[in-house]
Formats: structure tokens, sequence, C-alpha cells
């Protein structure tokens, strides 16, 4: 398929009349977060009686869909994405969403290179700016891929969303073949959770391994969270961020000047992010702000561009993690719950980074059914998705300490992660580790 190219004056319709469009079998393109399109997709649910087999590329939902909500059955539409939001995880377990296998940097490619066809994507975006732009808002990712392989493109416009500054961050009207009008809602915010004891304990670890001049990438999650709070009361300065998401966290490190990028090797000066999730404020912040620049996926989390940053600090939540290191961060067994997301890229990238880290944090345990259970397992849960191989780990972090892999045999490793897992579950753990031959009988480590 051809690159898609300029081809004159894009039109107003109304959203049914753009809903129209669809036809059975096709494969529509919502893209992320803040610009999945609202007024549209109530539109096409409208026609769900009229069509079969339309097929819905999406990823981090924020609000519920029409389309899926009008067909409880799905005998009309079904819902793929790239990364489950906590709606996604909903409807996966109703048997009406898949799951597409990405890590999320290389997405961009994928469109360009195996993913065909997109029949007709449709956007939220900011109004038509000074230069003939719709803005993408904080939510710029593969978009801009997705638009050169869409044989239709059509942008919701709506005054709710930020307009934010950076690479690539929105699509020119010559490459828009409708506009259709948005309801303007405000942007859908991300209730951050508030930090236990244990998130503040794994703060406190690895907070203290991050020195002046670090760059951050922050995962989603209260752990993460509880890093930025605890960075704020620490000494470290002149912070650099090269992350996926833009949080909360991380905006209350930059209003509090401790973020200033003055020693990062790419993008110097200023932060940078693919997508933001959080709260009013944050948006409030990003709004046509110069130091926090908003760039495609493939440019935040490429390993060979995050590595060019010195002292790379990544920061990232797993579910379990075996005795030999591997970290399951997406999945209950054959539950999807989440996706792959930036991890294993900056997992990597953080390494290669010259004086880099990367920390995989969890709690030691978690209750299921009313049973309380270890995180740190000598065997993946069956079904469980290996994130990030054990190959790869670095730091591990519990509220009972932290253990770098790297380097280390599989005896080695297995007592390491023994040693931060709850002590109630220690001895139970090494009695299964001497059983399955990971420590051998008779040497010492």
């Amino acid at each position: 398929m051809k690159l898609r190219t300029a081809h004159g004056k894009a039109t107003v319709i109304s959203a049914e009349q753009a809903a129209g469009f669809v036809k059975s079998g096709m494969w529509l393109d919502y893209g992320t977060s803040l610009c999945q399109p609202d007024v549209f997709d109530k539109a096409l649910a409208l026609r769900v009686d009229e069509l079969t087999n339309v097929k819905i590329r999406s990823c981090l939902s924020l609000r519920p869909r029409a389309v899926l909500d009008a067909d409880p059955e799905g005998e009309h539409f079904y819902w793929f994405s790239l990364h489950f939001s906590g709606y996604d995880r909903r409807k996966h377990d109703a048997g009406r969403c898949g799951y597409l296998p990405v890590n999320l940097g290389e997405i961009p490619d994928y469109y360009r290179r195996f993913i065909e066809p997109v029949d007709i994507v449709i956007l939220k975006t900011c109004r038509m700016d000074e230069n003939g732009y719709f803005n993408f808002s904080a939510s710029n990712l593969w978009h801009r891929a997705i638009i050169e392989r869409a044989r239709m493109v059509i942008v919701e416009v709506s005054d709710g969303n930020p307009y934010v500054l950076g690479e690539d961050t929105g699509v020119h009207v010559s490459e828009v073949d409708y506009i259709i009008e948005g309801d303007n809602q405000p942007a859908a915010e991300l209730p951050n959770p508030p930090a236990t004891d244990v998130d503040r304990a794994v703060g406190r670890l690895i907070t203290a391994e991050i020195e002046d001049g670090a760059c951050l990438q922050i995962g989603i999650g209260g752990m993460p969270n509880a890093v930025c709070s605890q960075l704020l009361e620490s000494s470290a300065r002149d912070l650099g961020v090269q992350t996926e998401m833009m949080t909360d966290g991380i905006i209350d490190l930059y209003k509090a000047g401790r973020i200033t990028g003055a020693r990062k090797t790419l993008n110097p000066g200023k932060a940078s992010y693919t997508f933001a999730l959080g709260s009013k404020s944050l948006y409030e912040t990003l709004h046509r702000n110069p130091d926090i620049l908003c760039y495609p996926v493939d440019h935040t989390n490429a390993p060979h561009l995050i590595m060019q940053n010195d002292r790379v600090v990544s920061i990232n939540n797993t579910t379990q993690i075996d005795l030999q290191g591997q970290a399951a961060s997406e999945s209950d067994g054959h539950r999807h719950i989440s996706g792959t997301g930036g991890q294993l890229q900056f997992v990597r990238g953080a390494y290669a980074s010259k004086g880099g880290k990367s920390f995989i944090c969890l709690s030691s345990t978690y209750d299921k059914r009313g049973e309380r259970r270890s995180r740190i397992v000598l065997n993946l849960t069956s079904g469980n998705i290996v994130t990030t191989p054990r190959s790869d780990v670095m730091y591990v972090v519990t509220e009972y300490g932290m253990v770098n892999l790297k380097g280390k045999t599989v005896p080695e490793r297995a007592k390491a992660l023994i040693s931060i897992a709850h002590p109630d579950f220690r001895e139970d753990l090494e009695r299964q580790a001497y059983e399955h031959r990971l420590i051998p009988r008779g040497v010492s480590f």
C-alpha cells in the first residue's frame, strides 16, 4: 500500500454522515486514549443492525464505547486493543475485545509495514490551528503512521483536549477527508491511586539510587508515582525526562523545579513523552508548554534513542516474577490485563545508557479470593506472559529490599529473589528451589 498523499480540501459533515461511510467487513481505527472519537462512536452505534464484522483497532479506552454497548453479543462490532485500560479488560473478560501483542515503540513500524488495511481512521483532535494542523493533543503515539496508511481520514474536532507542542503532533487539513464537530467534553481524567505503605517503601529504595542529572522513565501505577513523591523530598536535581507516559507525579517534579533536562543529550532542556493521562491540572500544564514536548512513540521508546541520554532510570511495575527473574507484567494466566507497553524497550534502553539503571518493582504479596499469595514464585502462573525476559531484568525491588540480577547465576538469582520475598514465603520458596535444582546442594553463595 502506498503512503497517503495530500489531495485537497476537507469537507465538514455530520457525525451521522461520517458513520454512513462504514461498510460491513471494514477495519476502522479509533486511535488511542484522548484521540478516541466520541460523537462518531455514538453515530456508528446507531447503525448496529445494518453492519456485520466491523473490526476496530484502539488503545487505552478511557470512556465506554457506544459501539460495544449497542452490540452486547458481538454480532456486529469487534474491538482490538494494543494496550488495555480497565474498560478494555472488562470487554476482554466478556469476550468482546482482543489484544494485539506489541512493543509500544515499534507500532508506527507495524502500521507502515505489516498492518493493513485501515479503511477509515477517526481521531478526536483539537480544532485546526493557524497553520492548518489538527493537533493530536497529548496522545501522539502512532497516529501519524495510521494516517499515512488510511484510505479515509476523519477528524472529530474538540475544544476539550489540551494543545501540545512537539514533533509530528498533528495532521494537516490537506490530508483530511472529512471534519465532524465533537462534543467538546473535557479530556478524560485518570485518577491517581493513593500510595500505600508498600508503595512508599519501594519508592524510598529506588529514590536512593537516583543521582543528579538522571533521566527518568516512570511507568503507570502507585509504585512509580511513589518514586516521584519521594524524589520531591530528596536532594536530586537537574533531572531529565524521556518517558512513554507523562504523569501527575512527573508534573509535580517539574513544578518544583527538579526537572530541567539540562544534562540530557537527546532533546536537551526538554521533557519528552508520547502520551499523557492524569488530572485536569496535568493537561493544563501540558497545554502549549514549550518545556514538555510530545513525540511519536518510536522516538520516546526506541532503545537506541533512549540510550543516548546518560544515567537513564527506568521504573516499571510487574505482577509476578519467577526465581530465575522472568517478569510477567501484563496477564493473570490467560486473562489479559494490560499489555507489554514500553516496559521491555525501556529496560533495554536504560541498561544500554551510560550509568543507566532499570527497576522492576512489585509488592511481595497480593490477595486472591481471600488468600494471600507471593508475587515471587518458583514458576509463573500457567498461561502468564513474560514481559521482560530474565536476561534483561536488572534491579528487582519489593518492600523487603532490592537486588540486581545482572551477572548472577541461576542459583544466585534464586537466592537474591527469595531474600526480598515476604518472610512468610521464603522457606517454602527455598525448599522449592532446592527440589528443582535451581540451587545446588553443597555449594554456598
